[in-house]
């Protein structure tokens, strides 16, 4: 997997609130045939606080009996809840009725990942894990409070925790087959340790280890966030921070780079696969007869939300290039030789190698990333040199995952707006809808 070292550049953003022009990567307005991915922290809420904006540009989404209008799903990439339990919590905030069918978790697209249901899997994260898991049809779960049950003796950095009398012995678990990393755990001190016990013992941490099996277990991080925006002044540290802390160890301790199987959650085109999944089938309850042409994706964080979108839109391209290419062929067409400066997706950044299935005829035209100024980007970042390669403080480095390409593209929003009401009134304007 190509490294990557070059840094963020945020010079590719403009300073103004409102971009009035569409970019290369937006489609003719007036047809109608859209609809909306909304990032959750940073954009609807700060925290457990609405952001007046979101609750007064809602109304405008639903119709006098609250049914929506268009298609509308929820993409987040929190993990630590059931999908109802956040349905539930939007519709307090929001005022708005949210089915759980409208929400996509950082896991969510777990569900598709059947191959690994049997296993037996350890799940690092918090809240409640086990049934997360078990929605998600996992069927042999183990969670780091039952590893540490069994083996109290592996869990000691935090002096008071540790065991005070004899331990008697335990029964055995299973040997854990993979690894599922939900999102940031409580006590990263414990889940770090007994991971890493998982990883250098081939799934048997009660064996003394005698030498490193590599490649490792299989491992499946959901939510690659460094930072997300609650309702401090700065940014807090997310799950890709605890990321970054396992990978450094494993590098450690090994000499070998830690390696995944899939990441699932913004910015993999897997998740906005499955959103795109659940737009469809809401437009279906709506009875629109026609397939949904365009998305927009609105969201605070340029590494995962906008980052995610233009590279879901280089996907659906990708769909319609490879479809065209195939007609032609069939018709003896000479097929065109690929785009300059166009590339394919890696598995990675797919969602892992069983993460998306073929191009689909009924997939969109593409999506549209709006960036929002309420979050993680602020519009008030410093301007960084043209070249990435130029000297830059520590905290303007590229914010994306260790395994995801620095792409300047993919980082530049469609549109840059002040907040979510803003963006709203955008995507009516583009759409030709009124505005109630």
């Amino acid at each position: 997997m190509a490294k990557l070292l070059q840094r963020f550049d945020l010079s590719i953003f403009r300073k103004q609130l409102y971009i009035s022009r569409l970019s290369s990567r937006n489609y003719s307005p007036g047809k109608g045939s859209f609809g909306l991915l909304f990032d959750i922290d940073g954009v609807l809420v700060r925290g457990r606080t609405p952001i007046p904006a979101a609750k007064q540009i809602f109304r405008n989404l639903v119709d006098r009996k609250g049914k929506y209008k268009m298609p509308v799903v929820f993409v987040t990439n929190a993990g630590n809840s059931m999908r109802q339990t956040k349905a539930e919590q939007l519709s307090h905030l929001m005022e708005v009725e949210v089915s759980p069918d409208q929400v996509v978790l950082s896991h969510s697209p777990l569900r598709m990942f059947t191959q690994y249901h049997n296993l037996c899997v350890l799940v690092s994260g918090q809240g409640p894990v086990l049934e997360v898991a078990h929605s998600l049809g996992f069927q042999n779960i183990v969670t780091i409070d039952m590893l540490r049950e069994v083996y109290p003796l592996q869990d000691v950095v935090d002096h008071s925790r540790r065991p005070k009398d004899t331990v008697p012995p335990t029964k055995e678990l299973p040997p854990i087959e993979a690894v599922i990393l939900f999102g940031e755990p409580v006590r990263w001190e414990t889940n770090l340790q007994l991971i890493m016990d998982v990883l250098l013992t081939n799934g048997r941490p009660g064996n003394a280890l005698t030498s490193v099996q590599y490649p490792h277990l299989p491992v499946l991080a959901c939510n690659m966030d460094l930072m997300w925006m609650a309702e401090a002044k700065n940014p807090r540290f997310g799950h890709g921070m605890f990321l970054v802390c396992l990978e450094s160890l494993y590098r450690k301790v090994t000499g070998c780079e830690l390696k995944y199987e899939a990441l699932i959650g913004k910015p993999s085109v897997v998740t906005y696969n499955y959103a795109e999944l659940l737009i469809r089938q809401q437009a279906e309850a709506l009875g629109w007869t026609q397939p949904v042409e365009r998305l927009y994706a609105i969201g605070d964080n340029p590494m995962a939300d906008i980052y995610g979108a233009n590279l879901y839109n280089r996907y659906l391209q990708a769909c319609r290039s490879s479809r065209t290419q195939m007609l032609l062929k069939r018709g003896g067409e000479p097929q065109s030789r690929q785009q300059k400066g166009t590339h394919e997706s890696t598995n990675v950044e797919m969602g892992g190698v069983y993460g998306v299935p073929g191009c689909k005829e009924a997939l969109p035209v593409g999506c549209s990333s709006i960036l929002v100024c309420t979050g993680v980007y602020s519009g008030t970042q410093p301007e960084l040199p043209p070249d990435p390669r130029d000297t830059v403080t520590e905290h303007q480095i590229f914010h994306g995952h260790r395994d995801f390409r620095f792409d300047p593209d993919l980082t530049q929003p469609s549109f840059i707006v002040q907040d979510v009401r803003e963006a709203v009134e955008l995507v009516f304007q583009q759409e030709g809808w009124p505005l109630d």
